[in-house]
């Protein structure tokens, strides 16, 4: 297929002629019977013409014609006819300019990137604890204080020590400004929804106005990332001055939509004031997810009798939701899944396979990212409806959203690296939904095409089509193989080993490793050079042996399963990306090894990874086992010992066995729980990540 998006339903090649398609006027008309935004366009060297069911689906049939001409040799492009549709309703992208702000221009551009790959609807997350970047004439101080801050955390949260640049930073957009971007997405017929967060995220507000939080104390907007303790208090005076907000944002945007965010929200404040608590049982609440949910509700009542509908991540479904709430689910697909249930319209945006601000590779030239990894092969194969949703629910999702947060995007030409690949992957997600027939191999065969042609315009794309993807696996000679999936046609693979050079031809689709060293892997054609792929090996007394979980890692970062830890490769010591560390979600880490033969054993190596940002905490405590020849039973040799403090990313600890005939290793790493009222995270249960087990 000459164009990327949209995916067609289905796509005649009327001859192998080739036609000059800027050459012919098309004959348009209009029909009551196509569903909404459909068209059908039809074109050969007798004529062209363009059939819609309304404005839109003219408008998303002359995007499609845009990019024929764009990605077609001269702008000679097949004989052809295109039948389309859209599968979802809401197909959004997000941007965050809350932690880093980008300009009119810049946000102008975004939105004609999304126009290109028929979005909808454009996330605008105007306000968080580093910054209000809009406009209130009746707060004046949002626009003095709140836009402000003193300075910018420099490198990783996780960072011990966190070190800052004491560089003032901030701004916010004028009425003019919000305006201009509004009417700019209008014309592409793209909805701006806006982002003004409650009850948490509010630190900057109340460094402008303290007396709405609930604690006399001296507010400042947040110079770091993360999760604050501060949160608008419930009195009357709070919510006068979110509805004075919501009247001049209502004034601003057209949008049906107010998201009012809901996420994240410490109820630490709450559970000490004596106000709160008097509202509780005033009110009949059970709790402060109660009265989360009291406010979230009194907020939706005021701007539903502004004819606006609210949205709020998946954390407002706390307490009770909202009546008429739509819910973004964002910590899964479980939010989701019980909004529909409950008969509330949901738009899917998990971070497994939305969250731009991820790593979209392993590779080593990667910038500074939050951390996960989503890899643009795992945006294309997401499905916004759950397997697990019934069919009779399905009516309530109303489409997916890919989110662009930007604690660690300085820049626009960042937010294009980080964006703009996976967006091309999730607008053809949301367009055609799920089809199988569709694979990844065929789509990075017309996504090469989309990002050669941005590149030629200058757009910083993240071109990454000859990085090879692969997995480790076992092979029947019981020694391990990197296997190289989703291969371009027509590539090599440059092999650098310990055992020397060699050439993989297009044919040859796995290398064995055995050695302890460096292995590089490196693809190329006529057209590019690929980067490098590179793992370090190292040999171990349990690489590669027999291993069981007892309890399974989340589906999210299962790396390459229980294999992940006996592979003789390390995660990375800066970023828990990749498959080598296993993310356990709720559960401990219990595994079992089983050597291939009776060994003698000195010491066994465990890490962990500690990054509070993300919800990853050490495990409490690690106990390892031991089976001999001589034992028909485990026994305990290490009890309930710690990992190392946690002031690193890292943690790693040698535990000393000195046992002799060893048949059998338990590891049980106990994983952190629930995150106390203080901490990253906290309420939510900690993930545990851990790498190498390896056996000395």
């Amino acid at each position: 297929m000459p164009s990327l998006i949209p995916m067609p339903l289905t796509y005649e090649k009327l001859s192998n002629e080739l036609v000059e398609i800027e050459k012919y006027t098309a004959l348009t008309s209009f029909a009551e019977d196509m569903l909404s935004e459909s068209y059908q366009i039809t074109l050969s060297k007798n004529g062209f013409s363009i059939i819609a069911a309304d404005s839109m689906g003219l408008f998303y049939a002359r995007q499609t014609i845009k990019q024929l001409i764009d990605n077609s040799d001269n702008g000679k492009v097949p004989e052809l006819k295109i039948e389309d549709q859209p599968r979802f309703q809401y197909r959004g992208m997000h941007l965050d300019v809350a932690r880093h702000l980008f300009d009119v221009a810049d946000v102008k551009k975004y939105i004609d990137m999304l126009a290109y790959y028929k979005f909808n609807f454009f996330h605008w997350h105007l306000t968080d604890d580093q910054g209000w970047r809009i406009e209130i004439k009746k707060y004046p101080k949002l626009q003095s204080v709140a836009a402000y801050r003193d300075s910018t955390l420099i490198g990783h949260y996780s960072d011990s020590p966190h070190q800052f640049d004491g560089e003032k930073y901030g701004g916010y957009y004028t009425h003019k400004e919000v305006k201009e971007v509004v009417d700019h997405a209008a014309a592409y017929g793209i909805e701006v929804i806006p982002e003004i967060e409650m009850p948490g995220h509010s630190l900057a507000a109340l460094a402008a106005y303290p007396e709405l939080g609930c604690e006399s104390i001296e507010y400042y907007t947040a110079t770091k990332w993360g999760v604050f303790p501060e949160i608008y208090c419930p009195t009357e005076s709070t919510f006068l001055f979110l509805e004075n907000v919501i009247d001049e944002v209502i004034s601003l945007f057209p949008s049906d939509y107010i998201h009012i965010g809901g996420d994240e929200a410490p109820k630490d404040a709450w559970k000490k004031s004596k106000f709160c608590q008097d509202v509780i049982r005033k009110e009949g609440l059970n709790d402060e997810h109660g009265l989360q949910s009291y406010f979230i509700t009194r907020m939706e009542k005021y701007i539903n009798s502004k004819g606006k509908q609210i949205i709020g991540w998946d954390e407002i479904l706390e307490g009770g939701l909202a009546e008429n709430a739509t819910v973004m689910s964002w910590r899964g697909i479980e939010g989701g899944i019980e909004a529909a249930e409950s008969g509330h319209d949901v738009i899917m945006t998990p971070t497994s396979h939305c969250y731009f601000d991820y790593y979209q590779s392993v590779n080593e030239s990667e910038p500074l990212a939050i951390g996960g990894y989503l890899p643009l092969d795992k945006v294309y194969a997401w499905s916004p409806i759950p397997d697990e949703l019934e069919t009779q629910y399905h009516q309530y999702i109303l489409g997916g959203q890919g989110n662009v947060w930007t604690e660690y995007i300085h820049t626009f030409d960042q937010v294009e690296y980080m964006a703009y690949s996976r967006m091309m992957a999730l607008s053809e997600v949301l367009w055609r939904g799920k089809d199988k027939s569709l694979t990844y191999v065929n789509f990075l065969d017309r996504y090469k095409d989309h990002a050669a042609y941005w590149e030629s315009k200058g757009v910083n794309i993240a071109n990454h089509t000859l990085d090879l993807k692969y997995i480790i696996e076992k092979g029947e000679s019981g020694k391990l193989n990197v296997v190289f999936q989703d291969r371009l046609s027509n590539t090599d693979i440059a092999v650098r080993s310990p055992k020397g050079k060699r050439l993989l031809s297009a044919g040859e689709v796995s290398y064995e490793i055995d050695d302890t060293g460096r292995y590089t892997f490196m693809a190329s054609n006529e057209e590019r050079v690929g980067r490098p792929s590179i793992v370090d090996v190292e040999k171990h007394n349990a690489m590669a042996c027999d291993i069981t979980l007892e309890y399974q890692p989340s589906k999210t970062y299962e790396g390459y399963g229980a294999l992940s830890l006996v592979n003789g490769i390390s995660g990375s010591k800066e970023k828990y990306s990749g498959d080598e560390w296993l993310g356990f979600s709720g559960v401990p880490m219990d595994a079992t090894l089983n050597l291939d033969t009776a060994i003698a054993i000195n010491t066994i190596e465990v890490s962990a990874f500690n990054s509070p940002g993300q919800w990853i905490y050490p495990p409490k405590y690690v106990d390892v086992w031991v089976k001999t020849l001589s034992s028909k039973e485990f026994q305990k040799i290490i009890v309930e010992e710690l990992l190392d403090d946690e002031t690193h990313k890292l943690h790693s600890r040698e535990f000393v066995i000195d046992q002799n005939d060893v048949i059998a290793i338990r590891v049980f790493a106990q994983d952190y729980g629930v995150i106390e009222e203080g901490r990253q995270g906290a309420g939510n249960r900690a993930w545990l990540f851990i790498d190498e087990i390896v056996v000395r």
